[in-house]
C-alpha cells in the first residue's frame, strides 16, 4: 500500500537498473523544460538519482514557471537545480543554460477551447524558439496519442504509421509541434525523439483515477469511449530517461503506453469489487476509441514493470483513504477534441 504522497513521489522517481545503465553512457547535463508539472518534478528527481547511481555528477537542471512551490520544493531537496522561467517568453529561453540533454515537456490541453491562440503559441511557437536555443543538444519532446484518429476497439491502437488525423484545435496545435521539432531536426541536424503519451497514470490524477472515483462516489460513468490505454507514470519516466540515447535526426516517433486496451467498463468493476460498490453506467461503447500501440517502444525499451491491475489496486486504496488528488480529470471521454 502506498500510503503518502512522499512515499508515491519516491516511488515514482526510484530509477530502475536500466536508468542508471542509460545514464552511464549519457555526457554532460540534461534540462527539464516545462519541469513543474504532473510529471516533470519525479522525472527530474529520478535522473538526478540515476545520475548519482551511475557514478556521475552531470547537472540535472528543470526549469519551469513553478505555479507549485512544492514541487520546486522537491526538486531542489533531491539536488536538482531549479530555475523559474516563462518559457513563452523567448529571453527568458534565452537565459536558459546550455545542456547537451533535453527533455521538452511544456504544453497546454486544458482550456484550449476557450483560448485557443494561447494553445497554438504553446505548442506550436515556443518548440521553435526552444529548437533555435538547443540546437545542438539531443531533444526528447513529449508529444500526445490525441494526433492519431480513433481506431476500431479491436485493432490494437494506431501504430507510429498510422496516418495523422487530430480532431480538434488542441490535437491540432500538438501536431504543429511535432512538425516544428521535424523541422528544425532536419534543418539544424538536431537529434530528436517525439514521445506519443497515452496517457500516464498515478493516484492523483489520470484515467484510473477518474473511473475509480466516480465508482466510489456512484456516479455514472460515461461508456462511450469505451476502451483506454494507460501507462505507470514511473515507467514513463523510464522511458523519458532512456530515449535519450535513441534520439536521431529525422526525428525517432515512439508511442508511449501500455500494452494492453483497458475496458473502461472491466476497470470500473474492479474498482468495484474492491470497494463493495456496483458501478453506475451510461451510454454504450462506441466502436473506435483513441488508442495507442506501444510495441515498437516496448521492443527497444522493454514492457512497463508496474501493470494496469496494480494501478488499479493501488488507487483504489488511495480513493478509499481520501488521499489527495490534483483535481484535473483527464476528459478521457471526450470524442470532440474540445478541452
Amino acid at each position: 500500500m502506498i500510503a503518502t504522497e512522499e512515499q508515491l513521489d519516491d516511488l515514482l522517481a526510484q530509477p530502475s537498473d536500466a536508468d542508471i545503465a542509460a545514464m552511464r553512457e549519457l555526457e554532460g547535463d540534461l534540462i527539464l523544460l516545462g519541469a513543474g508539472g504532473k510529471m516533470g518534478p519525479t522525472l527530474a528527481v529520478r535522473a538526478r538519482r540515476a545520475l548519482d547511481g551511475a557514478g556521475r555528477r552531470d547537472r540535472v537542471i528543470a526549469a519551469s514557471r513553478y505555479s507549485s512551490l512544492a514541487a520546486r520544493e522537491l526538486l531542489e531537496k533531491s539536488g536538482v537545480e531549479t530555475i523559474a522561467a516563462d518559457l513563452i517568453e523567448p529571453a527568458e529561453v534565452a537565459r536558459l543554460p546550455e545542456a547537451p540533454n533535453v527533455i521538452y515537456m511544456a504544453g497546454r490541453k486544458f482550456g484550449s477551447a476557450g483560448n485557443a491562440s494561447l494553445t497554438w503559441a504553446m505548442n506550436a511557437y515556443l518548440p521553435a524558439v526552444v529548437c533555435e536555443k538547443f540546437r545542438g543538444s539531443r531533444i526528447v519532446a513529449f508529444s500526445s496519442g490525441n494526433i492519431y484518429p480513433f481506431v476500431p476497439v479491436a485493432s490494437g491502437g494506431a501504430s507510429e504509421s498510422t496516418p495523422l488525423a487530430p480532431v480538434g484545435e488542441y490535437a491540432q496545435s500538438v501536431l504543429a509541434r511535432e512538425r516544428m521539432f521535424e523541422y528544425f531536426s532536419l534543418r539544424n541536424g538536431t537529434p530528436v525523439l517525439l514521445l506519443r503519451l497515452n496517457y500516464a497514470v498515478e493516484m492523483r490524477y489520470g484515467v484510473l483515477l477518474d473511473i475509480g472515483t466516480k465508482v466510489f462516489e456512484r456516479r455514472p460513468i460515461d461508456l462511450s469511449t469505451g476502451m483506454v490505454n494507460v501507462i505507470w507514470q514511473g515507467d514513463a519516466n523510464s522511458v523519458a530517461l532512456r530515449a535519450l540515447g535513441l534520439c536521431q535526426s529525422p526525428p525517432v516517433v515512439l508511442n508511449l503506453t501500455g500494452p494492453e486496451s483497458l475496458s473502461v467498463r472491466y476497470a470500473a468493476s474492479r474498482f468495484g469489487q474492491i470497494f463493495g460498490i456496483d458501478p453506475v453506467f451510461e451510454g454504450q461503447e462506441a466502436p473506435t476509441a483513441l488508442l495507442n500501440n506501444a510495441a515498437r517502444c516496448h521492443r527497444l525499451l522493454g514492457y512497463p514493470r508496474v501493470t494496469a491491475e496494480q494501478v488499479i489496486e493501488w488507487t483504489a486504496q488511495w480513493i478509499a483513504m481520501g488521499g489527495p488528488t490534483l483535481a484535473k480529470p483527464t476528459h478521457f471521454e471526450v470524442r470532440d477534441g474540445k478541452f
